[in-house]
């Protein structure tokens, strides 16, 4: 069982490459909330959990993080472009 961490600082518009960002300045929303992300999880076809307390290391403000359950069939990059532009989406 692959369980894949989604901090939201992967697909913040406003965070360089090497503050975290992890997908394309493109695909990246300003200031996602683990709330749009887990909802981009399960449209993508995932079950998505949410730890609210956690703090991604680079950042000093708890945020939160989604766990990602039972992504076997992609890679973390590939589910990273899917909720980043799910998420977009959302916010259209």
């Amino acid at each position: 069982m692959v369980e894949n961490v989604i901090w939201p600082a992967y697909l913040d518009a406003e965070m360089s490459r090497s503050e975290g960002r992890r997908v394309p300045a493109d695909l990246a929303v300003p200031e996602p909330t683990v709330d749009e992300i887990a909802s981009a999880v399960q449209q993508v076809g995932y079950d998505a959990v949410i730890e609210r307390e956690k703090t991604y290391p680079r950042e000093y403000e708890p945020r939160g993080r989604v766990l990602v359950k039972d992504a076997d069939d992609a890679t973390k990059s590939d589910l990273l472009g899917a909720v980043a532009a799910y998420v977009s989406a959302l916010r259209e």
